[in-house]
């Protein structure tokens, strides 16, 4: 999936660079990755295996669908494009990414400047509690 999700990268450097963490607020269950879609809901079409990559940095229009309003990069795009800040994000794109923001610290969580779409809830419930449990 390097083709999409971190095309300008090499994957030995995804942990070093704060991209993936050893231990995520995830697996603490204070951590959620999520994103803005409008409604009603289009449901988008499945991805086919073997289909073409496209690089999450691409413009909306040329990246897998994912149903989700444009905020400048791919969801789990990991490139400086995709830090909720990101200088080359104007206009709508900026203003979609603020609206999520703005949503998500009403209500408590904390945005990862790595990743527009990352929000840990603060003060977290179970800081130093990883759950490992099978879901089903």
């Amino acid at each position: 999936m390097k083709d999409e999700f971190y095309p300008h990268l090499d994957k030995s450097i995804l942990f070093r660079d704060g991209y993936i963490a050893d231990h995520s607020g995830h697996s603490r269950g204070s951590t959620v990755d999520l994103t803005l879609v409008p409604l009603p809901d289009v449901p988008t079409r499945a991805y086919v295996p073997g289909e073409h990559l496209v690089d999450c940095t691409a413009p909306v229009s040329a990246r897998f669908p994912d149903d989700s309003i444009d905020l400048g990069s791919g969801f789990d795009c990991f490139d400086t494009l995709a830090h909720t800040f990101d200088p080359r994000i104007q206009g709508e794109q900026l203003a979609n990414r603020l609206l999520l923001q703005v949503i998500l610290q009403s209500q408590g969580f904390v945005n990862y400047p790595y990743e527009w779409w990352h929000f840990t809830y603060q003060p977290e419930p179970c800081p130093d509690t990883y759950f490992d449990f099978p879901v089903g």
